[in-house]
């Protein structure tokens, strides 16, 4: 209890002393993550959308691998964006690879998944009528998927927190892609894993507490806007 009484207390020290380190990788984090979740909501708030009001064939197919992707290992996602940013691979000539674009990049594949099965969640058990009355009252069909989102808003931002809370507690595509390198592409959990196998335990809780604090605020402003 000694070690972890320490321990949590030069975590602390730490933190309230703005260490550069932690700091850089707190803000490579944020910036990371949120930039894939904004893009993984681009993509997959009208994939749900699209999924749930449309009948066409082989929709319980793409439903189905849709679901499987929710559950992609991070190694492989950035083993394979690995072969494609590297110098041999189609975009290599780019110079993608390890750098904060390249991390964006995999964890928006981690997170499209996510998304859009919420979405389509939230749309199938939506009432139906949402979408009728609108074009029924001359609304384009755009016009009403609009309409039905604002009517589905806290389970459109359950399904992009949840995107938020995938990429942003991921270790292998940051640590693949990223290459873990000091004041560029080192995040929160690569340097958690870093420095505790390092020996620096309390460097690595100082980040634990940072991303649980992370978590904790994104979660209270879900309730609060549900609240209100």
């Amino acid at each position: 209890m000694g070690y972890l009484s320490e321990s949590l207390l030069h975590a602390i020290k730490l933190i309230f002393a703005f260490n550069q380190d932690v700091q850089s990788a707190v803000w490579t984090s944020l910036f990371t993550s949120s930039s894939a979740t904004v893009l993984a909501a681009i993509i997959g708030i009208p994939t749900g959308v699209l999924l749930g009001l449309s009948r066409f064939r082989g929709r319980r197919l793409v439903v189905t691998l849709l679901n499987t992707l929710m559950a992609l290992p991070t190694v492989v996602v950035g083993l394979v964006l690995f072969g494609v940013f590297s110098r041999q691979g189609p975009l290599g000539s780019l110079g993608l690879l390890f750098t904060p674009l390249a991390m964006i990049a995999g964890q928006v594949v981690l997170a499209t998944p996510i998304v859009a099965n919420y979405v389509l969640a939230a749309v199938k058990g939506s009432d139906e009528r949402i979408f009728d009355t609108a074009l029924t009252l001359g609304a384009t069909r755009f016009q009403a998927g609009v309409q039905l989102l604002k009517e589905l808003r806290f389970g459109v931002m359950a399904a992009v927190i949840a995107g938020f809370g995938r990429v942003i507690a991921e270790v292998g595509v940051a640590m693949m892609l990223g290459g873990n390198i000091r004041n560029s592409t080192r995040t929160m959990t690569t340097a958690i894993a870093l420095e505790t196998s390092k020996g620096e335990f309390a460097f690595g809780l100082s980040l634990g507490i940072v991303l649980l604090s992370v978590a904790l605020f994104v979660n209270l402003f879900l309730n609060l806007l549900q609240q209100r």
